[in-house]
């Protein structure tokens, strides 16, 4: 099948197909055994960008932090309207409801394909299926976007601005709580050029019979320097603190933050820096 939505929708189903199963492995169970008492920081956007230099300072520290000690965190108050985010949900929704054929024109094989769409993770070489089907689109250098749904593209494109604002402010914050001038990171990384890449991805995970078994996507770590994940209230959403799994209960409103596998590199090279001068 192309896609899980199209496999759900073909045949009733009343159990997990065996190429789907990853419940029965050790290391997979593990990603059930979380810890229920620990919480992800919060940030409150509106105090990061606060005129009030006490207020400023303490979420500048609190932000710190939460990069070093978990690598994720909540924020709230960003200012992106929760109508846009509605929208972009929507969307998005509309696209993986386009008919097989009219998706299969972006099933893309090479990892710079503008527009990608497909299942599980590299469908053709997994022995064991993800239960999720995906959209990937390169918006910056170049802003791409499908054709249809219609409204898709502006919808978009306003998206990607509004969170790239929130993610330019953050990097802001993080340089800041480093002990840096507040543009280090944008500046030296050349974040705001045309030699940063920005990338969209909308993860689908259609109605599962037996979702104890299966994976929409397993541990992994994210390339790049930020991940601004939007979450559509479902929990399911599992990471990885001090050895254990948390799972996470979005606010409503909220993006999840998490530091990608570049900025852990820089906040230590950075750290080891400061540290021997």
């Amino acid at each position: 099948m192309f896609s899980v939505k199209e496999l759900v929708e073909s045949v009733p189903l009343t159990s997990l197909p065996s190429n789907y199963i990853f419940g029965n492995t050790e290391s997979n169970r593990h990603c059930l055994l979380m810890e229920p008492e620990e919480t992800v920081p919060i940030i409150d956007f509106s105090l990061l960008t606060s005129h009030d230099p006490h207020q400023r300072s303490k979420t500048i520290t609190q932000l710190g932090n939460a990069c070093l000690n978990w690598g994720f965190f909540m924020v709230i108050n960003h200012g992106v309207a929760e109508t846009l985010r509605d929208e972009m949900v929507r969307e998005t929704e509309s696209f993986f409801d386009l008919r097989g054929e009219e998706k299969k024109q972006y099933a893309g094989k090479k990892l710079f394909d503008p527009i990608r769409c497909g299942t599980s993770f590299n469908a053709n070489v997994d022995k064991t299926l993800l239960w999720r089907d995906y959209l990937k689109i390169h918006v910056h250098p170049h802003f791409n976007a499908p054709a249809k749904p219609s409204g898709f593209s502006k919808v978009l494109q306003e998206y990607c601005e509004k969170t790239g604002e929130m993610a330019n402010e953050l990097l802001r914050g993080i340089s800041e709580s480093l002990g840096l001038e507040e543009r280090y990171i944008n500046e030296k990384l050349g974040v705001e050029s045309s030699e940063s890449h920005q990338l969209f991805v909308a993860n689908m995970y259609p109605p599962c019979p037996q979702p104890e078994l299966a994976m929409g996507l397993p541990p992994h770590s994210d390339h790049g320097l930020l991940t601004i994940l939007m979450q559509n209230g479902i929990q399911g959403l599992q990471v990885m603190h001090k050895g254990k799994w948390v799972l996470i209960n979005p606010l409503p409103n909220s993006f999840l933050v998490n530091t990608g596998d570049h900025m852990e590199v820089l906040m230590g090279f950075l750290s080891c820096m400061i540290f021997d001068s």
